[in-house]
């Protein structure tokens, strides 16, 4: 999390670490460090409506399950990493566990997971889930670098599998960057905060 000048405040990293989640993960040496600057972007502001744009888009890609399209949305040096979260008393300075995540892919693991689920051994997938991820409280900040945008939103993933299990659901926070290129803008980083200290979802064979 980040204040609204850009720096982080105490809650969002492991004691005594500062930067963003990428720079403390394993996968993530290649990742972009760049931050947010200023005040959230004006909602009428084009680089935001084409951010929020963009997102509403991927929601649908991941709904429609089409990974291998969903891969071509992210830059080559993605990171994308999903730390677990710990309760502690206020004033601890860290919430999330240190170098402990759920997720921490980059490019390589994000297209191998992709590639399992077109095989015949993705148990965990076949029959697929349907998937609704709702997207809300979307905010876009600007950087030092006008062809990058970080992008605050909320989502909450509701997962059913199945006829007699019940449906699971996952509510987070993302912070991205996404990243302007020949090809439109691209996802460069992902980090994801969810909600829950323990999540009750069966499997993690979802993205969001």
């Amino acid at each position: 999390m980040t204040s609204q000048s850009g720096n982080y405040r105490a809650g969002a990293y492991s004691a005594g670490r500062t930067g963003t989640h990428s720079s403390q993960a394993v996968l993530g040496g290649n990742a972009s460090r760049i931050q947010r600057t200023g005040r959230t972007l004006p909602f009428g502001d084009v680089r935001h409506q084409q951010a929020h744009q963009w997102l509403v888009d991927e929601t649908y890609t991941l709904d429609a399950q089409r990974y291998e399209q969903w891969l071509e949305l992210l830059t080559e040096d993605i990171h994308y990493v999903m730390p677990v979260r710990v309760t502690t008393a206020r004033g601890t300075g860290f919430d999330t566990a240190p170098g402990m995540a759920h997720f921490d892919e980059d490019k390589y693991s994000l297209s191998r997971r992709v590639a399992r689920f077109m095989t015949e051994h993705a148990w965990t997938e076949d029959p697929p889930s349907r998937l609704r991820h709702h997207l809300t409280n979307v905010r876009t900040f600007a950087t030092d670098d006008e062809d990058h945008l970080v992008v605050d939103s909320g989502v909450l993933l509701y997962r059913s599998r199945g006829d007699v299990q019940e449906a699971a659901q996952v509510s987070a926070g993302r912070e991205d960057l996404l990243r302007r290129t020949k090809d439109g803008w691209q996802l460069a980083r992902r980090t994801i905060l969810v909600d829950d200290s323990v999540i009750r979802m069966q499997n993690l064979a979802i993205f969001l």
